[in-house]
This record gives C-alpha cells, structure tokens and sequence, in this order.
C-alpha cells in the first residue's frame, strides 16, 4: 500500500423491510361492516327468541289490548258457557273483527265488536267494509251494521248468532278444540280464507284458552 494512503472506509446501510399499510378510508370501511354484521348477529338472535306476532297485524301486542281482553273476558266466558260456544274463538274474533275495541264500529254509541251487518231492533249503521273474493283478494263495499246499546248486547249477539245451523260446527259439543270451530267459521262467518288462522294466532298469541274453563 502505498506510503500516506488512507482506507476509506465505507458506509453500510441496512435496509429495514417498510410494512405495507392498507389506506384509511378502506380500514373505516372494514370498521364499518364488522359492526353492522354484530349488530345484525344480535337482532337476528333477538328475532328468533321473541314469540312471533300475529300474521294480520305486527304490532298488536300493547297495553291497550290486555285492557280490551280484559274488558270483555269475563262476560264472554259466561255468554260462551251458557250458548256451547268456545269464549276463546269470541274473544279472538272480537279482537280481529274490532281491531282490539279500537274499531270505530267497536266505539260507542256502536259496540258492534264482531262486524255483524244488518240492523238490531231496528239499530244500525253504515260503515264500508273489506270482502274477500274467494281467491285472496280484497274489495270494498258499504254496508248496515248493527249497533248495540252496550258491550254485553254485543256479545249476546254474537252467541244468538250462532246458534243458527249454519254455525252449528262451531259448538263445543261438535268439536274436539277451538282449532275446528275457528276453521268452520271460515267461509261462513267471514270471507277471509285465511280466517281461522289469524283467530288461531291471537287464541294462541293471548293464550285465549284461559277463559274456555
């Protein structure tokens, strides 16, 4: 080497690997979508663990209809007891026919709790009203109701009703459950083909069988 040469020395870099990092706006998306699937996991939980509602109406568990069933079961216990009729299918049809006592028909000065057409010694009213075609579909028509002077008039109505032959299915002597009497009501009583469903769901869904006993 030569004479006043120097090593130079040289400078060693490291090279550090720089992490890859994914942009800001797709972690807030990722964010976003792993709360939404815990949330809808919890929702779907709670759905399947809460008893399902009647199919004609979603909303139709509240206050205001214990207080209806409340108002009337006992009397249609009796009424039912005195006439072979099952006091769960009448409830359940007044709660259907009056939407829960909230009906205007089902209002005073009215009463009419089950859609009974017609006149009440001489007593009535106008009121349009659904019909079912026999196929599902719906129409509307305006049509006479009677009118009651007071809730029980009603259900002693209802219970004179039916014991016409037409109904005559729909007796507790003529029956082994309530299941059989709400089916014979359908396509009789009502135009609706799906009648005794809805009344099989609210006698359930309000464990209507009580006031059978």
């Amino acid at each position: 080497m030569a004479k006043g040469y120097k090593k130079r020395k040289v400078k060693k870099y490291t090279y550090k690997k720089r992490k890859k990092q994914l942009p800001q706006w797709v972690l807030v998306a990722i964010g976003a979508i792993s709360v939404v699937g815990i949330l809808m996991g919890f929702l779907i939980d709670d759905s399947l663990s809460q008893e399902s509602a009647p199919l004609y109406l979603e909303e139709s568990y509240s206050q205001t209809n214990e207080t209806f069933i409340d108002a009337i079961g006992e009397t249609a216990r009796q009424i039912a007891a005195e006439n072979d009729l099952y006091a769960s299918v009448m409830i359940a049809q007044a709660i259907l026919e009056s939407d829960h006592g909230q009906s205007a028909l089902s209002q005073p000065p009215y009463y009419n709790y089950f859609g009974i057409k017609g006149d009440y010694f001489g007593n009535s009213v106008i009121f349009p009203t659904l019909e079912d075609d026999g196929t599902g579909a719906t129409y509307s028509i305006d049509a006479p109701f009677r009118a009651y002077s007071n809730p029980t008039d009603s259900l002693q109505d209802y219970a004179n009703l039916l014991q016409n032959p037409l109904y005559l299915p729909t007796h507790k002597s003529q029956t082994q459950n309530y299941q059989e009497a709400t089916a014979a009501l359908t396509g009789t009583y009502a135009t609706d083909t799906s009648y005794n469903l809805k009344l099989n769901e609210l006698i359930a869904f309000y464990q209507l069988t009580d006031f059978d006993h």
